[in-house]
This record gives C-alpha cells, structure tokens and sequence, in this order.
C-alpha cells in the first residue's frame, strides 16, 4: 500500500541506531534525523496569534487530491468595542475559503460571551459577525449583554 501525504500523520521514531564506528554512516544517520524532526515539527499546528497581522497556522489544505500541491491557512485577530465594521485588509482573490475557525468572544465587563459567525441577520439576544470584500461586521442584537471590547479570530486558507 502506497502512503500519500493525506494519509501520513507527524511522527518521530522514538529511537534511531547511530553507528559509533562510521563517522559517514553518522553523519548520514543524523542527517536523515535531524529531516525527520524539522518535518514533523513544521506539520503541526502553530499556536501564535497576531492582532492585526496574518500569521501561518501550520494547517495544509488539499483541494483537489494528494497530488495537488497544499495551500496554507492563515490567521488573524482583530479587537472591536461593539457594533460596527472592522476593515480585515485580506486579498479575498487569494482566499480559497474561511474554515470553521472563524469565532470570537467578548466581555461587558464582568461575564465573558462567545461571538457567533453568522449571516447578514442578527440573532435574537447575540452578537454575531459575517465577512464582506472589505469588512468583518459586527452584530449586537438588543437583547444581547453589551459590549465592552470583545475579539474575533479568522482563519482562511490561501492560495499564496
């Protein structure tokens, strides 16, 4: 059965033979080590958010099948205060998608509350948020706690 990079998963052998008496037979050893933990360090996923700013998550998205080469996501968390818009600045002609990563939280100041992607139409008792060419706007329903300050996160995956 032949592996494709779909079916691989990052993982370091928990051991390696180095030899002691082959110094090319080493350095080949710890070549083909040293390949092993930079690969499967780099496919995991990175923990790093930028407010303001695009950051790579690590993630690779395959559209298309193993043989197509992977895009990238990117992520970044905008603040905001309430309702209204915030200027995203993404090139939406190199964004293949939003993935499901796209979420936020807020505070009135005492209780903390999640923010809801959503459509164009507020929900009763929430704050939600959709994405336009040039904006991500912000929703407060009536109903819902106010808003102190709150962030939203967005990942997407590029075609860069």
């Amino acid at each position: 059965m032949t592996t494709t990079n779909l079916q691989g998963a990052p993982y370091l052998k928990t051991q390696r033979q180095f030899p002691y008496d082959d110094l090319r037979g080493l350095s080949t050893q710890v070549d083909l080590a040293y390949v092993d933990i930079a690969s499967n360090v780099n496919a995991r996923i990175i923990g790093t958010y930028g407010i303001n700013f695009p950051l790579v998550t690590g993630e690779r998205w395959y559209f298309g099948g193993s043989s197509m080469s992977p895009q990238q996501s990117l992520r970044q968390v905008y603040q905001f205060t309430g309702a209204g818009s915030i200027p995203h600045g993404i090139n939406l002609a190199a964004v293949s998608l939003f993935n499901n990563k796209c979420y936020g939280s807020y505070t009135d100041g005492t209780n903390w509350y999640g923010v809801i992607y959503s459509s164009s139409v507020g929900l009763v008792g929430q704050v939600t948020f959709y994405i336009t060419p040039t904006n991500i706007v912000v929703t407060v329903d009536g109903a819902a706690p106010p808003v102190t300050s709150g962030i939203i996160t967005l990942e997407w995956v590029s075609q860069y």
